[in-house]
């Protein structure tokens, strides 16, 4: 199934509506003519790509000039995209739906997404009505494939205490089909996606989904909001009922910091327009030191699988956690007896009645990880896991484990120790 991003979907949308009251006279309008060495063509793709899930497609005509749709104009017209799928009538419009995507405005790039597998893409040029020219000016059909998984990618660092939550939303809110939300950061700075920039990303707001995979590019669909152009707020709509809402900050390449940046997962009820809009009260776990603590069993525990306590490891090396009489589930979702974990590196346990600090000592695994790869430079470092709810912040009693050494060799475990 094609998924498109959100801006394209949007744009797909709005020039199908004046398609849909086209009458059978507009349809059969007169081509314009074409000349004969128009040339239309893909840049920088080529037949048998291999392509990322989203993609920007790009288009060249030669030939001929690029006018919106609606402007008649000699040896003019507008870009039109067809994914998987044939060539339409060329004496007719050319239809507005997801296989057959308008650029109305006279854009020359879309950016797409595709699900996993091949796909074939085709561009063809229209009148001001859509229609093709004569003789239709059109690009080969080509045939790309997109891998069954993304690639692991680079994190970038995220600075100490960097945050990010909703501003005047609060979990179990009641809100109408149409609200605008509004996104607020500390300790990081919004930039546009594209620009690398130390400390510094953009907004992606996740709709009735959990975490995505954080060391992969956040999807993009109706479920993972992007705002690649560094926008604070945002128009959504939704249906009537229950919905989860989660924020999550991406690099420049869409990608989740390190450790992620992200807001509790809330919980929020949408009610028609015209309806009653209740403000929620403040959650009972509300940030901040003093915030109420979750209990926890009096036999839960948590340990290291791997390494143990005085064992030597590699510089870079996979930790592993366990977890005994309780359960695991990623930051922002509150469920009885359950928690993330946090690693703590070369610093001692934190307070517990605050949230647990995000930094280079002190990392969270908030997407319910049971496992992460550590680089550590060589000599004696200390190990320690500790269990937090959905805000991060430390059970009652604290769930927290022995705190292990472990030293750090280039040959590893082999490794022998100088006499």
């Amino acid at each position: 199934m094609l998924r498109l991003a959100p801006a394209l979907l949007l744009l797909g949308l709005a020039v199908a509506m004046p398609l849909a009251g086209a009458s059978a006279q507009e349809r059969a309008r007169q081509r314009s003519p074409a000349p004969a060495t128009a040339r239309l063509s893909f840049i920088g793709l080529a037949d048998k790509a291999q392509v990322p899930a989203k993609l920007t497609v790009r288009f060249a005509i030669t030939g001929m000039e690029v006018v919106p749709a609606g402007q008649a104009a000699r040896n003019g017209g507008h870009h039109h995209l067809l994914i998987d799928t044939e060539l339409p009538p060329l004496d007719q419009p050319i239809p507005s739906d997801f296989n057959h995507i308008h650029f109305g405005g006279g854009q020359t790039e879309a950016e797409i997404a595709l699900t996993p597998g091949k796909h074939t893409l085709q561009l063809l040029f229209a009148d001001h009505n859509h229609v093709p020219h004569d003789p239709p000016v059109m690009s080969e059909r080509i045939t790309v494939e997109v891998p069954a998984a993304a690639p692991e990618k680079p994190r970038s660092a995220a600075a100490p205490g960097a945050r990010v939550f909703f501003i005047d939303l609060q979990d179990g809110a009641t809100i109408p089909s149409h609200a605008r939300i509004r996104f607020g950061a500390e300790g990081i700075t919004v930039t546009p996606a594209g620009t690398a920039s130390p400390n510094g990303g953009h907004h992606h707001l996740l709709v009735d989904t959990e975490l995505p995979a954080l060391d992969r590019e956040i999807p993009s669909d109706f479920n993972h909001l992007h705002f690649g152009r560094g926008q604070t707020e945002a128009e959504l709509s939704l249906p009537p009922g229950e919905h989860t809402l989660q924020l999550l900050m991406g690099d420049h390449e869409h990608v989740p910091h390190d450790p992620p940046v992200m807001s509790a997962r809330i919980r929020i009820r949408v009610v028609a327009d015209g309806q009653p809009v209740v403000a929620a009260q403040p959650a009972p776990h509300a940030h901040g030191a003093g915030a109420a603590r979750t209990p926890s069993p009096n036999d839960a525990a948590v340990y290291f699988v791997y390494p143990r306590d005085g064992d030597r490891i590699y510089p870079t090396s996979t930790i592993r956690f366990g977890l005994r009489n309780m359960g695991v589930a990623p930051a922002g979702v509150a469920k009885p007896n359950t928690g993330h974990h946090h690693l703590l590196v070369d610093a001692g346990p934190p307070s517990f009645d605050a949230p647990i600090p995000a930094d280079l000592n002190h990392i969270h695994l908030g997407g319910g990880q049971t496992e992460y790869k550590l680089t550590l430079p060589n000599g004696r470092h200390t190990l320690q896991l500790l269990l937090a709810d959905e805000n991060h912040l430390p059970h009652d009693p604290p769930v927290i484990s022995e705190r292990i050494t472990v030293i750090v060799a280039p040959g590893g475990p082999n490794a022998r120790r100088r006499r």
